[in-house]
């Protein structure tokens, strides 16, 4: 009778860990945090390649009331993404004229109740033909909709996926208040809109959410205090599979703030960029902490 119940209550443990994570697989297609310096700003007319290099690290998964839940978790995640960007001498309503494209790699491996697994290439790309920007200083602002492309391998049965095999679209607005004395304020705003998961007859609800950036310049050195915040704004709508049986997702909804210094450097042509951030406030997610690297060449 003891093990049967000790049996129970571990299904009941792992039930949790799995139902917990608010959108499907417990993440959201935007990597939270990417951007801070300067990200309402748009550059001058050229081409620019911009290099994101991050480190994430998790070992703790909270429930809906941000309670953290007692099972064996641990996720690590390495990324590189490589962004093209090209603004045009074009203007239209005032505006420069500029379109992107994002190509992730990742190594994602996870280690949960129900087994470990490892999984590294192509993620899903970012697109945006047409992103809008405007310049009346101080103020810098930038508008656009970014697309998700499913492009990244992506297995139903697979614990780790490179990519989440839905669409997402994205409209994006990012402001940069930057005076002549060298403080800064910017903030990108998004608002996520994901379509359902073909494999799996799930849908992750919208989201929104928000990079932010609080600094101060000394000549081409920025220093400052960085981070994110996100909030599901709707519930998922489909099936979760635990040792107990299928659950409904019901109205599970995430969220979670991120916070932590900054420092950059500007020279020339060049930009080198450095942040930590430490994850607090979370519900349905898992918690942990994010490094971010990025480089921008520009001509």
């Amino acid at each position: 009778m003891r093990k049967m119940r000790l049996c129970v209550v571990g299904l009941f443990i792992m039930s949790l860990a799995l139902s917990a994570s608010a959108t499907e697989g417990g993440g959201g297609a935007y990597p939270n945090g990417a951007e801070g310096f300067l990200t309402g700003a748009l550059p001058p007319p050229g081409h620019h390649i911009i290099d994101y290099s991050l480190y994430y690290s998790a070992d703790t998964l909270r429930d809906g009331r941000g309670n953290s839940i007692p099972i064996d978790f641990d996720l690590e995640v390495y990324g590189n993404v490589i962004r093209y960007v090209h603004v045009s001498k074009a203007t239209l309503f005032g505006a420069s004229v500029a379109q992107h494209i994002f190509v992730p790699f990742l190594n994602v491996d996870v280690t949960t109740p129900g087994g470990s697994d490892n999984q590294f290439g192509l993620g899903d790309l970012i697109v945006d033909p047409l992103i809008l920007g405007w310049h009346k200083p101080p103020f810098h602002w930038a508008a656009g909709i970014d697309i998700y492309v499913p492009v990244g391998e992506y297995d139903k049965d697979d614990i780790a996926n490179v990519g989440r095999n839905y669409w997402t679209i994205e409209p994006v607005f990012a402001c940069t208040y930057l005076d002549d004395k060298g403080y800064e304020v910017s903030t990108k705003l998004m608002y996520d809109i994901n379509f359902e998961n073909d494999d799996t007859d799930y849908e992750s609800g919208d989201v929104f959410h928000v990079d932010y950036m609080v600094a101060k310049w000394f000549k081409g050195l920025g220093l400052g205090i960085g981070g994110f915040y996100e909030k599901q704004v709707t519930g998922d709508d489909g099936m979760v599979m635990t040792p107990a049986g299928p659950m409904d997702a019901g109205d599970n909804k995430g969220q979670q703030f991120g916070w932590g210094p900054a420092i950059s450097y500007r020279h020339k042509n060049m930009f080198f960029g450095l942040k930590y951030m430490d994850e607090t406030e979370t519900e349905n997610k898992p918690e942990g902490e994010r490094l971010w690297a990025k480089f921008i060449y520009s001509f």
